[in-house]
């Protein structure tokens, strides 16, 4: 296994669509969403440990999470735990990542993961990440894994590449913000257009180059810490300037600008798992398209939902048609799946109450 391979494993979002199961203290990627017997992030780790050396894969997640990684991950050393104090999007932390490895290894080629979504032919993920660490070791170059669109979705950024490039790796015309239906049909018709599936690969020496070039004042905030990175004066440094860095995605920071961004289109069947309704389409169905999770169930006239429960209490449904039903803890969720998208307003009232 090569040892200038590294991760930067994502988990500190906390997954509000999927309350109430998600929460603020206790969020998706440390749950057995599909019950397959490991949470989330644990079967990233697992997918990530194939490629990568275990002591390479840094865990970005928020301060409150600290003891939810150690203990479902506890093959990871508590250095390896890269902790935000406050939340600033993506480009804040993967910079400060970033850095803690090229002070470690200037020679790293770096993957970002987010610790949530869904891969189901992970030889095939393993063999597309092969192909990008080959890329990014020889260019400098700022990578994406984008993937298969296979219906116009609107709830995804699109990546447009180069339609004339020949090779496996195609250089990005631009990034695309989540459209309307009509456009995303229009992406799809053009055959050049992919999800923005938020994975990315690239050398430690190109990103640091590229957040230097395009974000200098959080490059210069970050930077200043270099010295204290990987010692006991890390944490002291983060704590007093992390709060200071802008509120801005990878994305937006660095990618939308640069020119060096490349994109392989994805092999493997992928899902975001963003929503329950999202979560259903991969689950194992009955006949009538109903999902179940951790419940025992008796279903008459139902179909097309997905039921989650925990404990033994038996549920009984008779006349549902897709809704989203779930028994979590003191909360009893029965709710219209194609309303999934308010579930994150109702998480606000809740808190609330």
């Amino acid at each position: 296994m090569n040892s200038n391979y590294y991760a930067i494993l994502m988990a500190g979002g906390v997954g509000s669509r999927f309350w109430p199961v998600s929460t603020a203290d206790y969020p998706k990627q440390f749950h057995d969403m599909l019950g397959s017997g490991e949470t989330l992030i644990q079967k990233t780790f697992s997918r990530l440990s194939k490629s990568i050396p275990v002591e390479n894969i840094l865990i970005l997640t928020n301060a409150r999470y600290n003891a939810l990684v150690l203990e479902q991950l506890p093959q990871v050393a508590p250095e390896q735990i890269v902790l935000e104090p406050a939340m600033r999007n993506t480009a804040p932390c993967i910079l400060y990542a970033s850095l803690k490895i090229k002070k470690q290894n200037p020679d790293a080629v770096v993957v970002v993961a987010p610790s949530d979504h869904w891969i189901e032919d992970e030889q095939a993920f393993t063999q597309n990440l092969q192909q990008c660490f080959d890329f990014c070791t020889q260019e400098n170059a700022l990578m994406t894994l984008g993937i298969q669109p296979t219906f116009p979705n609107t709830g995804f950024g699109y990546i447009e590449y180069n339609q004339t490039e020949t090779a496996a790796v195609k250089p990005v015309v631009q990034f695309r913000e989540k459209p309307d239906y009509e456009t995303a049909k229009h992406f799809l018709e053009q055959g050049n257009f992919l999800w923005n599936g938020g994975i990315f690969i690239w050398n430690v020496q190109a990103i640091t180059e590229a957040f230097q070039h395009f974000q200098p004042a959080m490059y210069s905030l970050f930077s200043a810490g270099m010295e204290a990175y990987n010692t006991l004066s890390e944490s002291d440094f983060i704590a007093q300037h992390y709060a200071q860095a802008d509120n801005i995605s990878i994305d937006y920071a660095i990618l939308e600008h640069a020119r060096n961004v490349y994109v392989l289109p994805a092999t493997f069947d992928w899902n975001d798992l963003g929503t329950w309704g999202s979560l259903h389409e991969k689950l194992d169905k009955d006949a009538q398209d109903n999902a179940v999770v951790n419940a025992t169930v008796i279903l008459e006239n139902a179909s097309n939902n997905i039921i989650r429960a925990e404990g033994k209490k038996l549920i009984v449904i008779d006349g549902l048609d897709d809704f989203i039903i779930v028994d979590h803890h003191d909360v009893l969720l029965i709710y219209p799946k194609g309303k999934e998208q308010e579930i994150k307003r109702i998480t606000a009232k809740a808190s609330e109450m």
